[in-house]
């Protein structure tokens, strides 16, 4: 009876914890902290809970401490850090998060939120103001600004070692566009990963108090109450044939693009066309919620201590803000240029919307141009630029596949 009870004491996480490196076992335990922080800040504080809180259990889950040859371990990060993993082994050895894994290093999940994302936009308020493309290009500029910072940064650490590829994943942070991250990272730098997931969607969560300051800081009180001319109306034809122009005109220019931006399109024709009811409704519910949960359980699987607990870490995290914030002065200057071109009409607030955090960026540039100016309403107007974000962030993102990959 007392073998029995050994036993059952040696297979237990409380005797690997024990067993392991007296350094690692601290690593254990900080990245378990760290999970249930990020758990509350999704329960509690409700910062973008749909992928925050499965990201967070998915790390949870990673870290609890486990024998290495313990069949209860769902996911082996170590086995995707490598550009071709071995798909028969993780088929035949691998646990339920490792199979799921599979989905992000093929990369099939983005494209699929992209598709329930286009079911879920509106182009009409791009189509009525074709000039807001250039500020959700302009937005993009935090993303290239980081990818030459990181590369800096990289030669002047000797022991932050990145090349052009963990360069590139780090600078798509600034698109504001956690699918796109996910797409460029798995592809470029799978080992970081975790860090320019969680960094990517922390700042997603986190617009409603990064953004304000630098749109108060970049624009004056007489700009941010300007009241914009309401947008034209839309045609049905129009926004069918826009879809389907910008994936000839992508596929074009940056083939590199289209699996990103032709699924979006795809999600949105089916939309505007009328005639896909349920496979609309599937695509933005079900799909979308599935998806989801497969992706950020599995994304978050892969932050180990061995991983996350760097000094690599801490630069990705902090250049994923700088990324960001680049990205959103970017838009907002371009928005000052254009109001002061137009004489006044063009409200340089919309220009930080050219993010790609559909719409939640909008919904910033709303509440912040509401302050100023009780009467004016400016979600529709930003939504312009909105969409043209998530747009010019996957081409950002193609344009590195085709450079690096």
């Amino acid at each position: 009876m007392l073998e029995s009870f050994v036993n059952f004491f040696g297979n237990t996480g409380v005797a690997a914890l024990l067993s392991v490196d007296p350094v690692d076992a601290v690593k254990t335990i900080i990245m378990l902290v760290i999970a249930c922080v990020l758990l509350y800040l999704a329960i509690v504080k409700k910062y973008e809970p749909l992928l925050l809180l499965p990201i967070a259990f998915g790390m949870l889950l990673t870290n609890l401490p486990m024998l290495k040859d313990s069949s209860a371990i769902m996911m082996h990060a170590e086995w995707f850090t490598v550009d071709h993993p071995d798909i028969a082994k993780i088929v035949s050895n691998g646990g339920l998060l490792d199979l799921l894994y599979l989905g992000v290093k093929l990369g099939i999940y983005p494209p699929l939120i992209f598709v329930g994302i286009g079911c879920m936009t509106d182009f009409g308020p791009l189509i009525a103001n074709p000039k807001s493309i250039l500020l959700g290009a302009a937005a993009q500029f935090g993303v290239f600004f980081t990818f030459v910072g990181a590369l800096v940064i990289s030669a002047l650490v000797p022991a932050i070692a990145w090349g052009v590829k963990e360069a590139a994943s780090i600078g798509i942070i600034g698109g504001a566009d956690g699918p796109t991250a996910i797409y460029v990272t798995k592809s470029l730098a799978p080992e970081l990963l975790p860090a320019i997931a969680i960094a990517a969607y922390s700042y997603m969560a986190l617009i409603p108090i990064i953004q304000p300051p630098f749109m108060k800081l970049l624009t004056t009180k007489k700009a941010r109450a300007v009241v914009m001319d309401q947008l034209r109306p839309v045609s049905q034809t129009e926004k069918i044939i826009f879809p389907i122009v910008v994936t000839i005109i992508v596929a074009l220019i940056i083939p590199d693009a289209v699996t990103l931006v032709g699924c979006l399109m795809l999600g949105n024709l089916m939309k505007e066309s009328g005639v896909c009811k349920r496979l609309v409704d599937t695509a933005q519910n079900a799909l979308m919620n599935i998806v989801t949960i497969f992706l950020g359980v599995t994304v978050g699987a892969t932050a180990t201590a061995g991983n996350f607990l760097s000094v690599g870490t801490l630069g990705i995290v902090a250049l994923g803000l700088v990324a960001f914030i680049f990205s959103t002065c970017g838009g907002l200057i371009l928005g000052d240029i254009m109001y002061v071109l137009t004489k006044g009409k063009v409200n340089p607030l919309i220009g930080s919307a050219g993010v790609s955090a559909v719409p939640m960026a909008a919904r910033v540039s709303q509440t912040v141009g509401q302050k100023e100016n009780p009467s004016n309403f400016l979600l529709m107007h930003a939504m312009g630029p909105n969409v043209a974000g998530v747009i010019g962030s996957a081409v950002a993102a193609g344009v590195f596949l085709a450079m690096f990959s």
